[in-house]
């Protein structure tokens, strides 16, 4: 007895009232890849004149929205205001902490002396928000700096709270914390008679947990994580995050991304310390720009590209303030970037901030040898994406199928992934499919009943980074 070529999934059998029944079979419905939109996460932290509580993912629409849920110049507030700035359309979750109840708030001071001899204006820098205040001749050391204090006072989303007393204005970090000290002063006078001294932000000590708030989210799917910590252990712990929430068992793929502004030795060490394909460091040293906007601003442009294999390349970071000259890197010191698994970011025309080249922290595989395989953040993207892909097609086409060595389900599942593949070859994520279709097999497992096994070969299309030629000259 042949096995039936028409199975229901609605229709009983044994039906024995007249009548015409039809049910719709949508399995086969659907032959286009899947969407590849971009979901980012902020996790940083609250002020307590939010009205959001910590460790509640919330969608967030606009910054007045953050503002609202994570107070004014809170470093949440912050992060959200520049990622949308970015990308405006962006999917946006935040999952905020609270300040370590430990931890201590950094402080900076700029000191006035005077009296002016002669009329002009003090600029004060705190990160890259500008602070103007006119000073007139005669103007006391202790009348300029109450101004100041008073202009600081009228900024409610500035990062820092201040105070004055004896012509010198302490600035406190809104949050406890070694983010605190992420934020920079810089002040110039034009007045004759008067100068500004500053003291950087410092002290601050002791971030929260960043684990408690991972463990809220991992059960949901962010393909960009953005976080304002760049010290060691709260990146282990996201790598960690990562590694779990996409792997073969999860299957929820996402990238973390930090920023560093200090020094080339500090970002190289760290991502040594890293080496995780998921996790992408930048570095823009000497910038006024804190970094945990640039982790935004980087994250949220990276969101902007749903075509998971196309560079980044010279994608502009438009709300980051760009380095002064002497500080920004060499082409040496990029390509020491390059080799040691840090994101440089350079200053292109215009003065723009501008993305050379995304790469993650991974450098060595796990016996400590040299491996390119994933230095390029577009190739776990990619694999991502071919995943997703492949994962979805048998979802749709095989969900409740049995396998049949007389229906050819082997057979059967490999067509649908050699068609997969050749869509993704059509979109250039992957290449030259056929060349590997020999290696696509699919075949029933050994040992556990109902189960199929495949290998499936991805020639992930890597980015055109470099052009090489040699010019010959005839005379």
């Amino acid at each position: 007895m042949s096995s039936p070529n028409v199975t229901f999934s609605q229709i009983p059998a044994g039906v024995r009232k007249p009548g015409q029944y039809l049910e719709f079979n949508t399995s086969n419905a659907v032959s286009t890849l899947p969407a590849n939109a971009q979901r980012m996460l902020i996790i940083a932290q609250r002020l307590a004149a939010g009205t959001v509580a910590a460790l509640l993912p919330t969608k967030v629409f606009s910054s007045t929205d953050a503002a609202n849920y994570f107070g004014s110049g809170s470093m949440a507030h912050l992060m959200v205001r520049t990622a949308i700035a970015e990308n405006p359309y962006l999917d946006l979750t935040v999952c905020a902490l609270d300040d370590a109840g430990a931890g201590a708030a950094a402080t900076g001071t700029i000191t006035i002396t005077g009296p002016a001899t002669g009329p002009g204006i003090l600029d004060l820098y705190i990160g890259s928000r500008r602070i103007e205040i006119a000073i007139a001749s005669a103007d006391a050391a202790t009348a300029i700096a109450a101004a100041l204090n008073t202009a600081i006072g009228a900024i409610p989303d500035l990062p820092v709270t201040a105070g004055v007393a004896l012509g010198v204005v302490t600035l406190t970090a809104r949050h406890k914390g070694l983010v605190g000290n992420q934020i920079s002063l810089t002040a110039t006078v034009t007045a004759a008679g008067v100068a500004a001294a500053v003291v950087a932000m410092a002290a601050g000590a002791t971030d929260p947990d960043i684990t408690t708030a991972l463990a809220k989210v991992y059960a949901s799917q962010y393909d960009k994580i953005a976080t304002p910590y760049n010290d060691q252990t709260s990146l282990t712990a996201l790598r960690t995050h990562l590694e779990s929430v996409a792997g073969p068992l999860e299957q929820r793929p996402g990238c973390g991304v930090y920023a560093i502004t200090g020094s080339l030795a500090s970002a190289t060490t760290l991502a040594g310390q890293l080496n995780e394909g998921r996790l992408v460091g930048a570095l823009l040293r000497g910038t006024i720009s804190p970094a945990y906007e640039i982790a935004a601003a980087l994250a949220a442009v990276w969101c902007r590209e749903p075509d998971p294999a196309r560079p980044l390349n010279t994608l502009p970071l438009v709300t980051i303030a760009p380095p002064a000259i002497d500080q920004r890197l060499s082409r040496t010191e990029q390509e020491s970037c390059l080799a040691n698994g840090v994101t440089p970011l350079e200053v292109g025309p215009g003065e723009m901030v501008q993305i050379v080249r995304l790469i993650t922290t991974y450098t060595l595989n796990p016996q400590g040898i040299a491996d390119v395989a994933l230095l390029d953040a577009t190739t776990i993207t990619s694999l991502d994406y071919t995943r997703l892909a492949v994962r979805t097609r048998i979802a749709l086409r095989f969900p409740r199928s049995k396998i049949s060595i007389k229906g050819k389900t082997p057979e059967r599942v490999r067509g649908q992934i050699l068609d997969v593949l050749h869509q993704l070859e059509s979109l250039e994520i992957l290449d030259n499919v056929d060349a590997y279709k020999a290696q696509l097999i699919v075949e029933k497992d050994s040992q556990n009943v109902g189960q199929l096994n495949a290998r499936i070969p991805a020639n992930v299309v890597p980015g055109l980074h470099v052009f090489a030629a040699v010019i010959d000259l005839y005379l």
